[in-house]
Formats: structure tokens, C-alpha cells, sequence
């Protein structure tokens, strides 16, 4: 008995390219090459989401500029004020402790760090807030902080 040819019809617009048929025939495939495929694709797939999210965070870091190590201290929405507070913070410290310091230095680094931890408080505190007012208090603390960083690179004759 002699097979009969089968017609190849042309898929029409409307016609599914996705059929229960070929979904079976594709798990089949599956069930057969996964086995073999999956120990040499896995390994490559997480060492590739690995790099992607190490390259990330360096990114990041470099945007807040913080070292990576110090990334996960700055997230949420006030990360990027954080970071800032914390490099004032950083430079006031120096400021305070070089040998040139003067008494006013000092004094004004006194009184910058409790205007920084207030700032730090303010962020904090703006996390919880509906997104209306967090996003005042971080223009409030971001203005506050461009003066603060005016008025110490004065400070060190910039």
C-alpha cells in the first residue's frame, strides 16, 4: 500500500503558529536534549547573571560614589543622599583632623556633624513618608547639603 502525499498548506493570517501539536511535539523534544543541554547551559547562565550584576553595582557605586564593598548601605529611595551625607561627613572629618585645622574648624565641623546626623535623620525618617512629601524633605535635605558642601570647600580653599 502506497502512502499518500500529504499537501503543505500555507498558513493562513488567522491560523495559530502555535499549535497543541507542535507544544507536544517541543516538550518531547525537550524531554530528549534538556537532559544533556542543562549541566553545560546552567553553570554559564549564572556566571553570566552574575557578571551582569556585578557590573551593576559597580555602576552604581560609581553614580553614588562609594566603594562597592559599601553599596548596600545606600539603597532604598534616599541611597543617593545617604551617600552624599556620608562623603561630607568623610571630608569634615578630615578637615577636623589635619594638622592646619584651626578652632574655627573645628568648631565648624562640630557643628556640621550634627547637621549631617539631623540630615541622615530626615532621610530616614523620609522612607516611610507618602512620595509627595519624601520627595520634599529630599530636596529640602539636598539643598541643605549643596550649602553645607559650599560652605566646607570655602573651607578648604576650593
Amino acid at each position: 500500500m502506497a502512502l499518500r502525499k500529504r499537501k503543505v498548506t500555507e498558513p493562513t493570517p488567522g491560523d495559530p503558529r502555535f499549535t497543541p501539536k507542535r507544544a507536544k511535539n517541543a516538550l518531547g523534544v525537550f524531554k530528549v536534549v534538556g537532559p544533556a543541554v542543562i549541566p553545560v547551559v546552567a553553570p554559564l547562565a549564572v556566571r553570566a547573571f552574575g557578571e551582569a550584576r556585578e557590573r551593576l553595582d559597580r555602576m552604581k557605586a560609581r553614580r553614588l560614589g562609594v566603594p562597592v564593598e559599601e553599596i548596600a548601605r545606600f539603597s532604598g529611595k534616599g541611597g543617593a543622599l545617604h551617600a552624599r551625607i556620608t562623603g561630607v561627613a568623610r571630608a569634615i572629618a578630615e578637615l577636623r583632623d589635619r594638622p592646619a585645622a584651626t578652632a574655627d574648624d573645628k568648631d565648624f565641623a562640630a557643628r556640621s556633624e550634627t547637621t549631617l546626623e539631623q540630615l541622615a535623620a530626615v532621610v530616614r525618617a523620609a522612607e516611610r513618608m507618602p512620595p509627595a512629601r519624601r520627595k520634599a524633605a529630599h530636596r529640602a535635605t539636598s539643598t541643605e547639603l549643596d550649602e553645607l558642601e559650599q560652605r566646607l570647600l570655602s573651607r578648604l580653599g576650593l
